[in-house]
């Protein structure tokens, strides 16, 4: 299994260098919409939606939210979506350590929507800012995976969150934050930020990433799903590998934000 995520991923990275370095702002805003769209497809099982029209309208919803938001952009709708995204990643945080058991589909289909859109519009503006600080997110939840797979093998013993995602561990966590740590020394000095303030921030939002994985789980286990799809051999769905980044984009933005590390 190992060996073929790696091959996945090693195919896929020249596609997404190519994208993130070579496209217009809005070449990337609707390529990264295509993404949202396959991952609404598969978000809808965990709202339990089985007829494909029905399936097919949770994807427009979703779309019709971007939209909505893309052209809200000028009159601070996107603030709005971005930080109402930090309200629900605590209620997320909330829900999967809390009441794990405790999910409807209406519930689940709302989520869909409060996961997807902020996501979007996050990885929209941090490329529309500069192209590296997309690449460097992606770089930084990838560490951060890497790190808690394989110190989560070899330590692994103490349960993180059993009744959402029994294989993941505290040892798993710690993992991800070193190997993370590594990479925002890395990008302190790539991006010239300042660099005690810039690794804490990372290390929020490598937080952040685990809750995105863990709300993920939730849901899945709810729908008896073991991955949201079958579309990337070796990783799952389109949900199963950016999981994570679904809670690290807003989080990553809006730090930079309000820490005004952006250009």
């Amino acid at each position: 299994m190992l060996r073929l995520r790696i091959i996945t991923a090693l195919l896929l990275a020249p596609f997404v260098l190519a994208a993130i370095f070579f496209l217009p702002e809005n070449g990337m805003a609707v390529v990264l919409a295509a993404l949202v769209a396959a991952g609404a497809w598969e978000w809808s099982a965990f709202a339990g939606l089985t007829r494909s029209s029905a399936k097919v309208g949770y994807v427009v919803l979703v779309l019709l939210s971007i939209v909505i938001v893309w052209f809200a952009r000028s009159s601070g709708g996107d603030y709005i979506v971005l930080y109402a995204a930090m309200v629900w990643w605590v209620v997320a945080l909330c829900w999967v350590l809390i009441w794990p058991g405790v999910v409807s589909y209406p519930s689940a289909a709302a989520a869909g929507l409060l996961v997807l859109v902020p996501a979007w519009l996050a990885l929209s503006q941090l490329h529309s800012h500069d192209p590296q600080l997309m690449l460097f997110l992606l770089l930084l939840v990838v560490a951060a995976d890497v790190g808690a797979y394989f110190a989560g093998r070899r330590f692994g013993r103490n349960k993180l969150a059993p009744r959402v995602s029994p294989g993941k561990t505290w040892e798993g966590v710690g993992g991800g934050v070193v190997g993370a740590t590594i990479v925002a020394t890395v990008g302190a000095v790539w991006l010239n930020m300042p660099f005690l303030v810039f690794i804490a921030l990372c290390v929020l939002v490598v937080c952040a990433s685990i809750v995105g994985d863990l709300t993920e789980s939730l849901f899945k286990r709810h729908a008896g799903l073991k991955d949201s799809g079958n579309l990337l051999p070796g990783h799952g769905g389109v949900l199963d590998r950016v999981d994570s980044i679904t809670a690290a984009a807003p989080v990553f933005l809006v730090g930079l934000q309000a820490l005004g590390l952006l250009q």
